[in-house]
């Protein structure tokens, strides 16, 4: 596992997003000790999600400090597989979620997340637990 480098979740990012003070969020704390990474999905969710201009101004400021990565073939078939064994067990989450927990599989990456009940339900995706952050 890379030590110095986690993927960020949407729902870390919404969360620093909506703190008064940066400081006392999740994500500050993570990168105080890790290189941050998004996947394009969650960028994909965050500009869905922006409503007014600042809020777009905010999603850039973080693009300067963060490194998204691409969804590209590896990640697709490893979410084609995560799909797969997901819907045999009955145990489908959102397709977004498929694509973010492949992007961290390929990346060799730690997945920083609030939504903890979808994601570990996916075999061989190491989660950080945010709540020692």
């Amino acid at each position: 596992m890379a030590d110095s480098r986690i993927l960020i979740d949407t729902s870390v990012i919404i969360d620093f997003l909506r703190k008064k003070n940066k400081q006392k969020s999740v994500l500050w704390r993570i990168k105080e000790k890790y290189e941050c990474l998004i996947s394009t999905v969650t960028l994909f969710e965050l500009q869905c999600g922006s409503k007014t201009e600042q809020h777009e101004k905010d999603i850039h400021k973080l693009l300067k400090w963060i490194e998204t990565i691409p969804f590209d073939e590896n990640i697709s078939d490893i979410s084609a597989t995560i799909f797969q064994d997901l819907r045999a067990k009955n145990q489908l989450i959102e397709f977004r979620d498929i694509f973010i927990a492949a992007t961290a599989i390929s990346g060799d990456l730690s997945l920083a997340t609030f939504n903890l009940n979808h994601f570990k339900r996916i075999q061989n995706l190491s989660l950080l637990n945010t709540r020692n952050c």
